[in-house]
């Protein structure tokens, strides 16, 4: 008998009884494993540190704690977290705000259903994922933040992390913005391996998501290349 893959475990977190319970039905209904909900941000990261969800979709505007600083502090408190933020704003500083505070991918809720399940599949599985329209001005806040002084995360170092040609190379593809999935058909390796070249890179150069990988790879100018 063949084994089953583990289905994707989603926590839902918005403010608004009614579309919270529509959202995660659909999800459910889909064949997603959804561990917990939760209605304001202090309940948010309670639920989620003790869910352990693999997706978190999370709206922004949520009362106590506002959602950017829940998604901050369980990034930060367990990196492999996926956050997907699914909002009612297209504003462009709250797209970049939510990015900035670690989320993966950023929807609108104006997404249909069938947008909604392949955004939270896909965030799954580490790529980025926006509402179209909103994924060149993430790519371009990544090259301002590029630009703008930062410690580097290996300053005071003796010698700076060193990474193979391979996570060289998956790191230079992040840089300019392709998927996980794009990557793994460029470098003919499977989806997988993509994924555990880029977390062998984070560990190395203790970084915590994406942003910061592709912010790390752009202030050396892997971008280019």
């Amino acid at each position: 008998m063949t084994q089953q893959q583990d289905p994707i475990r989603v926590m839902v977190v918005d403010d608004h009884p009614m579309w919270r319970d529509a959202v995660a039905r659909d999800l459910a209904e889909s064949g997603l494993e959804v561990v917990a909900t939760a209605g304001d941000g202090e309940q948010a990261v309670r639920r989620a540190r003790a869910a352990a969800p693999d997706v978190l979709v999370l709206d922004l505007n949520l009362p106590v704690k506002p959602g950017v600083q829940v998604c901050k502090e369980l990034v930060a408190h367990n990196p492999a977290l996926r956050v997907l933020v699914l909002s009612a704003s297209g504003e462009h500083a709250d797209v970049l705000e939510a990015v900035k505070s670690g989320a993966t991918g950023y929807l609108l809720k104006s997404a249909s259903t069938a947008e909604l399940l392949d955004a939270v599949r896909r965030t799954a599985a580490g790529d980025p994922v926006f509402t179209p329209g909103l994924a060149g001005l993430v790519l371009g806040e990544y090259r301002r933040l590029a630009s703008e002084p930062a410690p580097a995360p290996d300053a005071g170092e003796p010698g700076a992390p060193r990474l193979t040609d391979r996570e060289t190379e998956v790191l230079r593809l992040v840089a300019k913005g392709l998927s996980y999935k794009q990557i793994a058909e460029r470098l003919v390796i499977s989806h997988r391996t993509v994924q555990n070249h880029v977390q062998n890179t984070l560990g190395k150069l203790q970084l915590h998501n994406r942003v910061e990988l592709v912010r790390y790879a752009i202030e050396r100018g892997l971008d280019d290349e």
